[in-house]
């Protein structure tokens, strides 16, 4: 783990190049910051640190818009979900900056200490927030609520406290720790080194996994060794930007909450002796096929640099079976990408990237893991974000302006819409995996592998449920054979050509498992012994929509689908980085030319990695696709007020009050031709149109509480006025 640290620190100092920036970055960095070392030292819950991210975010973000006028808070004095937030606007401070400063670290302190106080390392955790805030010069004793006399720290502690409380009835059923309240799995668990026969489940369905001591991506002991299914009900979870339109609510052994439904998966056939040709023996025979490539002593040599591998578009997605296997090499890895001709800032051809397959993939497996230190996936894509502010090339303009933006604006806007992205992918996708509830490679291949073989009914070990015989990859045992075992034992069963797994792995520091051929009854993915796979379903990816969601965030926040300099960078060093065996063997750099390269990539690491089937993972970029854009078209209706119109006149001339309304709002106006108001919510939707009678009262009762946009036209139909209102109840 010390390695990890030590690539982490190279990543953040040496690969992103800060310069001085470092001393320059805003409070809502610094914040980002103790979040994702919180996030590392806690379990690698995805859902819930995506959650703890996008909450924290809409404090940081508030904290900064209450002092704004051309921003609308999202949380504070609206109505989010269900719940309501009262507040009642501070006066405009003489340093804005320094105001939200302090009424955001209270209210981010306060909400950190809240969600990280059953964190396995809880009290290393805390100390370091208390002590990061009193180098801020706050108080942490000063808990008070009552901001009613103009204090910043009591704002900050008072929107902490309506934010947990909000946690508390949004769906994620914190206030029981997060606990399932319905999903049961239907299969028993698997006993992972007893190498029973894997014969006796439904293999259309995950099952959980049996350890001696499990312990989490993060390195945290787990204090079951059965692990749950993480988050099946997530579904429920209030969202950022995901559309009720999008949302059915399907039932399998309990309501599941499923936004954008891709459809079920590809479950088995009864192959009659052609079992290659059904898809999901295709798909999890891939990953087999791909763990093949895993052995450091295969001299196969690979170019990885953008002018070969990425730029791959959504039309080249897959959607058939035919088309999946022309899109996924199955004998030698990766996906139809053929790179980039020339980087277009330097306007250069990039450099070759030469580099051994199995150093690649084993790397690719790690890396895109849960991040180079497990701050989750959801967490490595804001440190790609943190990367992407410190480039000296960057340009803080968000989207397709032209204004630069200071440090505070861009973090609180950048990780707004991240977090609201990354929250979403969280909902949506585990959503679909508490419906679809399928099964991992590792059980699947087990099941398949203890069932025989499903191409030849004259060989031996036959049924219809059985793997697929692949020259050179999947093979009958036979007399002789190194596997037959001393009193032929093993005759006629299925053996394959993988990663040899832990059992081969005595000292990870010295040790490669390599790959062989072995037992299908003991097939392993590419991870460590004590994890195997994260403990959920598997489809649909998360790992694919979080990524997709994030490069599409990155891609719209800085209007360039290219890193800075057309080239992102992250340097491996000879033996220093991989965690559960020996490795790389040679030092090497992995790069990226756009965000989607990246995104792409990470896919594809997890079938390296053993933990998907490529029919996780296409279905899972194309919902990531569709929140990155959503979030980032929802976020931006927080950010100004204009709606795109024209003409407006001096807010003087016209008064609408009161503000917040419940029932009626009353016009005041000097000028005597005005004819309609119309009433638009943050989305742009135009929910209210009416003639402005005599008395210029106009009830609105019927509005759910929130933030709406009126806009005043005068009988000629040109527009005089736009004002943000509050409805309240």
């Amino acid at each position: 783990m010390i390695k990890k640290y030590l690539l982490l620190f190279f990543f953040l100092i040496l690969v992103m190049i800060p310069t001085t920036l470092n001393a320059q970055h805003s409070i809502a960095r610094e914040w980002n910051e103790q979040l994702l070392e919180a996030i590392r030292k806690d379990f690698a819950r995805p859902t819930v640190h995506a959650r703890n991210l996008f909450h924290s975010s809409v404090l940081m973000y508030d904290a900064w818009a209450i002092f704004n006028n051309t921003a609308q808070p999202i949380f504070l004095g609206t109505t989010f979900g269900d719940y309501y937030t009262e507040y009642a606007p501070l006066a405009i401070p003489i340093d804005k900056n320094e105001a939200s400063k302090e009424i955001m670290s209270y209210a981010v302190f306060r909400l950190l200490m809240h969600r990280f106080a059953n964190s396995p390392n809880a009290m290393e955790t805390l100390a370091s927030l208390e002590t990061f805030f009193a180098s801020l010069g706050y108080d942490k004793n000063n808990t008070s609520l009552d901001y009613s006399d103009g204090s910043y720290a009591a704002l900050g502690n008072y929107m902490a406290s309506k934010m947990i409380s909000f946690g508390f009835q949004d769906g994620a059923n914190e206030e029981n720790a997060y606990e399932n309240q319905f999903y049961e799995p239907v299969n028993n668990p698997l006993a992972l080194e007893l190498y029973e026969n894997n014969d006796a489940i439904d293999p259309n369905r995950w099952q959980p996994l049996a350890f001696d001591v499990f312990i989490d991506q993060s390195g945290n002991p787990f204090p079951l060794n059965t692990p749950d299914f993480l988050s099946p009900e997530w579904g429920e979870v209030t969202p950022f930007a995901l559309q009720s339109a999008d949302l059915e609510i399907l039932n399998n052994d309990f309501d599941s909450f499923v936004y954008n439904n891709p459809g079920a998966p590809a479950y088995i056939q009864e192959s009659n002796e052609n079992g290659i040709e059904d898809p999901y023996k295709w798909h999890f025979s891939l990953v087999i096929s791909w763990s093949a490539q895993l052995d450091p002593t295969d001299d196969e040599i690979i170019n990885i640099s953008p002018n070969t591998i990425g730029n791959v578009a959504m039309s080249d997605f897959p959607s058939t079976f035919d088309e999946y296997k022309n899109f996924y090499n199955f004998e030698n890895g990766g996906d139809i990408g053929v790179g980039h001709q020339k980087n277009p800032i330097t306007d250069e051809a990039y450099e070759d990237n030469f580099v051994k397959r199995a150093d690649y993939a084993r790397v690719l497996a790690e890396f895109w893991a849960d991040g180079p230190d497990s701050e989750t996936p959801p967490g490595h894509w804001f440190t790609i974000l943190n990367y992407v502010s410190d480039h000296p090339l960057s340009k803080k303009t968000f989207g397709n302006s032209s204004r630069a933006l200071q440090a505070l604006e861009w973090d609180v806007k950048s990780y707004l819409t991240l977090s609201g992205a990354m929250h979403d992918v969280a909902i949506n996708i585990w959503g679909v995996k508490g419906y679809y509830d399928y099964i991992r490679p590792v059980s699947a291949i087990r099941y398949m592998a203890s069932k025989g073989q499903s191409s030849d009914m004259m060989l031996p070990n036959y049924d219809p449920h059985g793997l697929p015989l692949i020259e050179d990859l999947i093979a009958v045992i036979t007399e002789g054979d190194a596997l037959a075992g001393s009193n032929n034992q093993h005759l006629g069963k299925i053996k394959v050509k993988s990663w040899k797994g832990p059992d081969f792995i005595n000292d990870p520091e010295m040790d490669i498992a390599g790959v062989d051929w072995i037992l299908g009854t003991r097939w392993w993915p590419y991870q460590r012994p004590s994890f195997v796979t994260p403990p959920f379903a598997g489809y649909l990816s998360g790992h694919s929509a979080f990524s997709r969601a994030a490069s599409e965030v990155l891609t719209l926040i800085t209007n360039d689908a290219f890193f800075p300099g057309g080239i992102g960078v992250f340097d491996v060093a000879q033996n220093d980085f991989l965690v559960f065996e020996q490795g790389p063997t040679e030092s090497f750099s992995l790069q990226w030319a756009t965000y989607r390269d990246a995104s792409d990539q990470t896919s594809l690491s997890r079938i390296w990695g053993g933990i998907h089937p490529p029919i996780d993972d296409i279905r899972g970029r194309i919902i990531g696709d569709k929140i990155g854009k959503e979030a980032f078209n929802f976020a931006s209706t927080f950010f100004s007020t204009s709606l795109n119109v024209q003409n407006e006149t001096n807010s003087l001339d016209i008064k609408i009050t009161p503000n917040p309304i419940v029932e009626k709002l009353f016009i005041t106006t000097t000028i005597s031709n005005l004819s309609r108001i119309d009433i638009y919510n943050v989305l742009g939707v135009k929910v209210f149109s009416e003639e402005i009678n005599t008395n210029n009262a106009i009830n609105i009762s019927n509005l759910k509480t929130g933030v709406y946009f009126v806009k005043i036209n005068s009988s000629n139909e040109k527009l005089y006025f736009i004002k943000k209102i509050i409805k309240s109840n």
